[in-house]
């Protein structure tokens, strides 16, 4: 998007160059990078992040009210829970589709939000070894003059505390298994947490301990990447409940993963906001309906969206359930990465560490050439998949 950058990588962009960078991510994370990396970076055009981040902190004022927080109680299943909640989430991630306004100039628009962890360890690392491999060095890519040095001792304090790595955790469903693993391992080497599956945590009274080296080691504090739909799907069984009462801290209270959500959308009035509807409130559906996506309130990866909705499909959605979808304005991405094959589409997630206040670190990066962002709908395509933001200092 910034178009002499742009012109400059496409030309210098070889296909053995691409293979090289990738073997040395896998280097440097020291795994086996388990989803597609995106041939290039995103060049932000500095007008463009700032509108971003200030759109984002106004998104996430909105959010932060007495009265948001009482909505949202309904957001969070009983079932799931969790007591000793925070006042606010410890991680928030906004993320934008970059679109045209009817002049042709670039614009966010808000796609969806939550209060969850994202790559915080690996997202650090992929740009560094972009900017290795690319000669792209004299580019930046925190934010707000946030030091490499600063952005690692920020996570170790969100993540820690006052504990010893030791005794926190990094909880997670066979988290050798996951896609995000590299997420894991990164993690680890910034912050010394070691990811424990949840199936092997114990529980003792009101304590939760890990099993290392044969002994049980008390856990203090859980920075927590367990995703409750994953956890229904898969019939998870542990041996605590959400619910108990634990001596336990979250890094990441588990309750802002429903509160600060999809669920959230109907709730935001802003340019950058496309406007959102609870499936069960509306009295009829809105016109056209070719307008509108269908998504389900929680579920990740892009599972259970609808593009391309139907009346039918809405009435086939049972009464109970409806309270859990919404009708969501359709966005159009604009394909603004000029790319050898065609112009690739880009959705950017500002991302954020809430210690005192939410403080803007860094970004993500997911281009397409899909309807949507997720890997069914990127099958057999190149200069698509997860990258990252480099913007001129």
């Amino acid at each position: 998007m910034i178009p002499s950058l742009r012109a400059q990588f496409n030309a210098q962009f070889t296909e053995a160059k691409y293979q090289e960078f990738l073997r040395a991510l896998d280097a440097a994370t020291g795994t086996k990078i388990d989803f597609r990396v995106c041939e290039t970076p995103v060049f932000l055009p500095k007008a463009l992040l700032q509108e971003m981040q200030q759109a984002a902190m106004e998104i996430i004022g909105q959010l932060n009210t007495p009265d948001y927080f009482r909505e949202s109680e309904k957001a969070v299943p009983a079932r799931y829970r969790v007591p000793n909640e925070d006042s606010h989430p410890l991680f928030v991630q906004v993320d934008f589709a970059i679109t045209r306004n009817e002049n042709g100039k670039l614009a966010p628009k808000l796609i969806e939000l939550q209060g969850f962890p994202s790559l915080y360890g690996f997202q650090i690392v992929l740009t560094q070894t972009f900017q290795r491999m690319f000669n792209l060095s004299y580019l930046e890519f925190l934010l707000g003059g946030v030091t490499k040095a600063r952005y690692v001792d920020l996570f170790k304090r969100a993540l820690l505390g006052d504990h010893d790595p030791e005794n926190v955790i990094l909880m997670e469903i066979d988290p050798e298994k996951q896609k995000t693993a590299c997420d894991f391992v990164c993690t680890e080497k910034f912050t010394g947490v070691k990811p424990v599956n949840i199936t092997e945590i114990k529980k003792r009274g009101k304590k939760l301990f890990y099993l290392k080296n044969g002994g049980e080691i008390p856990i203090h504090r859980i920075y927590n990447r367990v995703i409750v739909d994953e956890f229904i799907k898969k019939n998870i069984a542990c041996d605590f409940d959400f619910r108990d009462e634990l001596e336990v801290e979250w890094a990441g209270h588990p309750n802002w993963y429903f509160r600060m959500s999809k669920f959230s959308l109907p709730f935001l009035r802003h340019l950058a906001v496309p406007r959102a509807y609870f499936l069960d409130q509306l009295e009829r559906y809105p016109q056209p309906l070719e307008n509108y996506v269908l998504k389900p309130l929680f579920s990740f990866a892009g599972s259970g969206v609808k593009i391309d909705v139907t009346p039918a499909d809405l009435d086939a959605i049972p009464l109970a359930d409806r309270p859990f979808h919404l009708l969501q304005e359709k966005i159009e991405y604009s394909p603004v990465i000029k790319t050898p094959d065609a112009a690739s589409k880009v959705e950017v997630r500002m991302m954020f560490l809430w210690l005192n206040e939410p403080m803007p670190v860094t970004t993500l990066a997911r281009l397409s050439q899909g309807k949507m962002l997720g890997v069914d709908f990127n099958k057999n395509k190149t200069w698509v998949g997860a990258s990252c933001c480099l913007f001129e200092r």
